[in-house]
């Protein structure tokens, strides 16, 4: 699992975007730039890399996280009204199908940051 000082740097990077850019833009934006400061603060942050989904063995689909943060921490970056449990679902697949056990919602939309922890 990442480690928790690992997820507190995602956090404080999602805090600078957030205090650079402002609330209420569309997600690329502060995905695009949370990427830069990540990548600016060491981090190995790789955009939309899919993981594929299998059914009886076969690939079916992808799976195509915001982020994934050092191979350990998965990331979707979201701007809407609130982290419900529909965001929850789908960061629960995103684990469930890359075999990674830590994810953080991170909702750019409100005044402040909104981020919910998500892990198997």
């Amino acid at each position: 699992m990442g480690s928790p000082d690992l997820s507190y740097q995602i956090i404080g990077a999602a805090m600078r975007v957030h205090n650079s850019l402002g609330p209420g833009l569309r997600e690329k934006p502060y995905e695009n730039a949370l990427c830069v400061d990540l990548i600016e603060q060491g981090m190995d942050a790789e955009q939309q890399c899919a993981f594929p989904i299998l059914y009886h063995g076969k690939v079916v689909g992808d799976c195509i996280p915001d982020i994934v943060v050092n191979s350990a921490i998965v990331v979707d970056v979201k701007s809407i009204d609130g982290i419900g449990e529909g965001e929850i679902a789908q960061m629960l697949n995103y684990l469930r199908i890359s075999k990674l056990r830590l994810g953080l919602v991170i909702n750019f939309r409100l005044p402040k940051v909104e981020v919910k922890r998500v892990s198997l």
